[in-house]
Order: C-alpha cells, then structure tokens, then sequence
C-alpha cells in the first residue's frame, strides 16, 4: 500500500481524574524511530504506548507527546529532620543535666524551628496515576494514531497518483527504447554489411561466415533482456502498490534495479535518439526515488 510516513495528529481524554493530551508527529525516516515526551506520572508506560505505536505504523520517525492536567489536590509531605532533631535533644540532655532549662520537648517546640520539620508541596503529576487513567491515556493514544493512518493514507492516494503517471510514462519510454534500439541494430546490420562489401570488393570471402559475424556483432547491441526485466519490474511496482503492506523501501530498491537496466540499455543500444531516451527515463526514476523516500 502507497502510504506517507508524514503526518499529524491528536486526541485527548477527560474523567473525573484530569484530562491527557495527546499529539502525534510522523516525519521520514529509514526505519521506525519512536521518540516519546511523557510527563513522569506516565513513563512507566513507554512500553506499553510503543507496542500501540508498532501496531500502526511500520516506518518513519514518531515524536509521540503527552501532557496532563490533573483534578486530584496535591498532597503535601511533612518530613521530620531526624538528624537535627536528635542533636537538638542531645544539647538539651546537657542543658538540663547543668540546670539551664527544663521540661521536654514539644511538637509545638519543633514547629517553631525551621529546620527541625521540613514541609515539601507535592506535585500531582509525580503521584502514580490510577491504572484505569492509564489505560484510558493507552486509548487516546490508539485514537490519535489511528487519525494519523487516516491522513498518510490520504497522502498515499495522491502519492500513487503521481506513481501512476511517472510508471505509465516509463512504460513509453522503455517501449520508445526498445523500437529505437532494434532500428539502431538493423541499421548497425546494414553499415557492417557495406563496409565488409567495400573491404573485400577483390577478396573471395565466405559470404555466411561473414553475415554470421556480422550479426554476433550487431547483436551485442541486443536490449530485448533489459526490457523484459524492466516491464517485469514495472508489473512488480503495481504488485507492491496494492498489496496492504507496507512498501516504501522495496519500491526503493525496485527503483535501483530499473536504474540498473536503464545503465545497461544505454550503454548497449545503438540507434537514433536512444541517448535522448536513456536520460529521460533516468530523470523519472530519479524523480520517483525521491517521491518514494515518503512512502512508508
């Protein structure tokens, strides 16, 4: 299937706990490449959130994003300076034991020391978050990516659409390519048979061992077996771009192989405009090569 790698997308989940934002970036990239911005309360589920990202996409580079605002009301932590606390009573043991103060020590004595009860605000994003809120933010998630497909698929259609037009262009240029090079080899023929009649004008030659050479010569020209294999890779092309698999990188390497035959088909075919025609068919190839860097 012809689908972009690019793309954007979001969603977002609101209960009684908060509400989670979540967006979705797909750029190019040579393979699947997840990066993930996940506040703390939510990183324990990278794991999980990339196994739902592989379940969608098979290539490109995802910045998967998400963001919180929590309902729940922070909870304070009171925590009590142990280590000051008990020098503090070990100097009053020795204040008393020498008569300078007396009674013990109160709560409200710690309260008003400001290093003996340490009071830290304690931000609701870092709480551990309700396993259903989890799940709920696994959910969102799905929803984005599937928003996602919608569009590289989208951007697939159109991208197929220019595929189609360059493929169908090709065709007519291979087939241009093979009627320019059989006529070059006929001619090729014709030019080796005048030249060998002008050579040996006052020599008796075998004439059908002449016209044998003649032809293993000529036929070194011969490009019928590229352009099988390129209509052949041609017919594949159309195979790959139906099949529902992803087919970004064996389009790429079928675009190699008829770059291949293309090299070979100019460097063999003798004829009237075939240069002309082997640098046309290779700027497609190279303008499909950089279409299909966006296939997925």
């Amino acid at each position: 299937m012809i689908k972009s790698m690019t793309g954007f997308a979001s969603a977002s989940h609101e209960d009684d706990h908060g509400t989670a934002n979540v967006t979705i970036r797909a750029v190019n990239h040579r393979y699947l490449d997840v990066q993930f911005r996940l506040p703390q309360a939510v990183s324990d589920r990278e794991g999980a959130l990339r196994a739902v990202v592989q379940k969608h996409v098979a290539r490109g580079r995802i910045e998967l994003s998400v963001s919180l605002q929590l309902r729940q009301v922070p909870v304070p932590h009171v925590e009590l300076n142990a280590p000051f606390v008990a020098s503090l009573q070990a100097a009053l043991e020795t204040a008393r034991a020498e008569g300078l103060v007396s009674g013990a020590l109160t709560p409200g004595d710690l309260l008003r020391l400001p290093h003996a009860i340490v009071v830290r605000d304690a931000s609701a994003a870092s709480e551990a978050l309700p396993a259903a809120f989890g799940e709920a933010i696994e959910r969102a998630v799905d929803e984005a990516l599937v928003a996602l497909d919608t569009m590289r698929v989208h951007e697939g259609q159109q991208l197929r659409a220019d595929f189609a037009s360059r493929r169908a262009l090709l065709a007519g240029l291979i087939d241009r390519l093979a009627d320019a090079a059989r006529a070059g080899r006929v001619a090729l023929e014709a030019r080796l048979d005048d030249r060998v009649r002008e050579l040996t004008a006052d020599v008796q030659v075998d004439r059908a061992a002449v016209a044998q050479e003649i032809v293993r010569v000529a036929a070194r020209s011969d490009i019928s077996e590229e352009v099988t294999r390129f209509n052949a890779h041609l017919v594949h092309w159309d195979t790959l771009s139906d099949s529902p698999e992803p087919c970004g990188r064996k389009l790429d390497f079928l675009l190699q192989e008829m770059n291949r035959e293309i090299n070979t088909i100019g460097s063999k075919a003798d004829g009237l405009g075939v240069s002309e025609l082997v640098v046309a068919a290779k700027a497609e190839l190279e303008k499909l090569r950089e279409q299909v860097q966006n296939v997925e």
